[in-house]
């Protein structure tokens, strides 16, 4: 699947070291990419029989224990128990015995330089959380749900080599032209840690420009519920057009509908229900809530990005959601001040397979006038299910408890 990079690399630019091997990686599409839309309608593994005689291995290949889910498929390894003699039958039981502790030890991974990532499950979902490393046809430099995918649904619906609900830019309105502090969040340290099967948070210590720590929690609920709570503080005062924002970015896979839709409207309507499908990348790309005022400042003659574009629609309501094959994908915000949509129609790149483009469904949380040391936060819930009407969509929002 040949992809186009958020960042403006073709795939040839960017080359990851697979081994002995040069693998060339695509990446989703830079601010600035101008491919144009399409017609816009609306529209376990198994339990493991492994035992590794390895401590560490045993913990990852046994199905039970929670950390063993996030080893992928390939890795397994078959043993014939018959052929193993008295010493080899010790050393399995010593295994055990590590492995069960590393049951009892959430952030045991971690702790020993393994996978960056946690495999998490609940009703109908699936997820993998993890930070900026790495892993498979997953590429280093995107954080947050490497993939989210339904029991009805045949395939993730966040771009396998990126991911959704990546915290992808912390931004003052300096420094846009620095192509690794535009995408600090994607770069700066980050660690994962698992909570429980269901739970897992990333940490990312104080950035390196702006100085901002974070942690963000990622928990599915049955049957088809993801949540995100996330916490800022900033350390440093480097707010220089008074404001500190951020910035999160959902690459979707392939949906043949690339439209975001939600209630709002021009002047003068309200709570008309809106389909937003951008034609540009950079074109009308962020869409403010009716009572946002706010007009963020910026570096003279700094690059062009999403969120210096502003639509002429707004939001009423504190939710968007899209379609995605059979399923939807429902996004709902703990409050609408400070919350703003962004949308752009190939942020994630190009699918060659599909002859089209992985549009991006994003959002920003803005704070005006931060103060050093203040915690800062937000929750989002977030529901994957099969299609369904608006008025069931609506009841999912009423329900929604923060």
């Amino acid at each position: 699947m040949a992809m186009r990079s958020p960042d403006g690399l073709r795939p040839a630019d960017s080359v990851v070291s697979r081994g002995s091997h040069q693998t060339a990686m695509a990446r989703p599409a830079s601010p600035g990419h101008t491919t144009r839309s399409s017609s816009c309608s609306e529209q376990q593994w198994g339990r493991c029989d492994i035992l590794m005689l390895h401590p560490l291995k045993t913990c990852r290949a046994l199905r039970t224990f929670p950390d063993s889910s996030e080893v992928p498929p390939m890795s397994r390894t078959r043993f014939a128990f018959p052929h193993l003699d008295r010493r080899s039958f010790l050393q399995s039981s010593v295994a055990l015995t590590a492995a069960t502790a590393c049951r009892a030890a959430p952030g045991f991974r971690a702790a020993q330089g393994a996978r960056r990532f946690a495999t998490l499950r609940a009703g109908d979902l699936t997820a993998i959380v993890g930070d900026n490393s790495g892993e498979g046809e997953h590429q280093a430099g995107y954080n947050g749900v490497w993939s989210l995918q339904h029991a009805a649904g045949s395939r993730n619906i966040f771009v396998p080599a990126v991911a959704g609900l990546n915290l992808e830019h912390i931004f003052t309105g300096e420094n846009l032209d620095d192509r690794r502090t535009v995408f600090e969040p994607r770069n700066a340290p980050m660690t994962c840690e698992q909570l429980s099967e269901s739970e897992a948070e990333l940490h990312q210590p104080p950035t390196p420009t702006s100085h901002v720590e974070s942690w963000t929690r990622f928990r599915l609920a049955g049957p088809h519920y993801l949540d995100m709570s996330f916490r800022c503080v900033a350390h440093e005062p480097v707010f220089p057009h008074g404001y500190l924002a951020l910035f999160w970015a959902s690459y979707m896979n392939a949906p043949v509908d690339k439209s975001v839709y939600f209630l709002g409207g021009l002047e003068g309507q309200e709570n008309r229900w809106m389909q937003l499908c951008t034609q540009w990348h950079n074109d009308q790309s962020t869409v403010r809530h009716r009572g946002d005022t706010f007009e963020m400042k910026y570096a003279p003659g700094s690059r062009d990005t999403l969120f210096k574009n502003l639509s002429r629609l707004v939001f009423d309501q504190p939710f968007f959601y899209g379609y995605h094959d059979e399923l939807v994908w429902l996004v709902i915000f703990d409050r609408t001040e400070g919350m703003r949509i962004t949308h752009s129609p190939s942020g994630g790149g190009e699918n060659a397979e599909l002859r089209t483009t992985n549009p991006a469904w994003d959002f920003q949380f803005l704070i005006p006038q931060p103060e050093l040391r203040k915690e800062y936060s937000f929750r989002v819930r977030t529901v994957l299910r099969p299609r369904c009407s608006r008025e069931e969509l609506l009841a999912e929002v009423s329900k929604s408890v923060f």
